[in-house]
């Protein structure tokens, strides 16, 4: 067997840890899902072991390591956009709109990005924070174009736009 053939096994290895990782985090064991990412990293590192990894700190309060996590993901595959949202997120816990804003419109750019409307989400959740009504329902609008069934957006839009007739 050539090389090709050991990587594909701690390719594969790393994949498998990640869904086991995910699993874990799932039923809310998050010392064993967070092992699961490490070990993932320890096999192939990717994004989504970083991004998980990273997601799992943020539910103990670990904004600033989850965004150091996070930014190693993208120096891995800076396409995966969950990443971008997620430094993003982390931020705005943080009380640091301005620079969230920065990651969320990378974000909205992503090449591989399956849940896109959260970016717009949390654009619209930043403008609302600030008192922008009318952009926080551009980025909420937004958001449907990719979650066009998502009913926490459009309970969100209809209040927004109560709020401003």
């Amino acid at each position: 067997m050539g090389n090709g053939g050991v990587f594909d096994t701690k390719k594969s290895k790393a994949l498998q840890l990640i869904e086991a990782g995910v699993s874990h985090a799932s039923n809310n064991e998050l010392e064993s899902a967070i092992l699961c990412f490490q070990e993932s990293i320890s096999y192939f590192p990717t994004a989504e072991a970083y991004t998980y990894w990273a997601w799992m700190l943020s539910f103990q309060g670990e904004f600033e390591k989850a965004i150091s996590l996070c930014k190693k993901a993208i120096e891995v595959d800076p396409e995966f956009g969950n990443s971008y949202n997620d430094i993003g997120s982390y931020l705005m816990k943080l009380n640091k709109f301005d620079d969230a804003m920065t990651w969320l419109e990378k974000a909205k750019k992503a090449a591989r990005y399956e849940l896109r409307h959260y970016p717009f989400m949390n654009m619209g959740r930043i403008y609302m924070e600030k008192g922008w009504i009318t952009r926080a329902i551009e980025e909420f609008q937004g958001a449907l174009k990719f979650d066009p069934n998502n009913l926490e957006v459009k309970h969100v839009l209809e209040d927004l736009e109560q709020s401003i007739h």
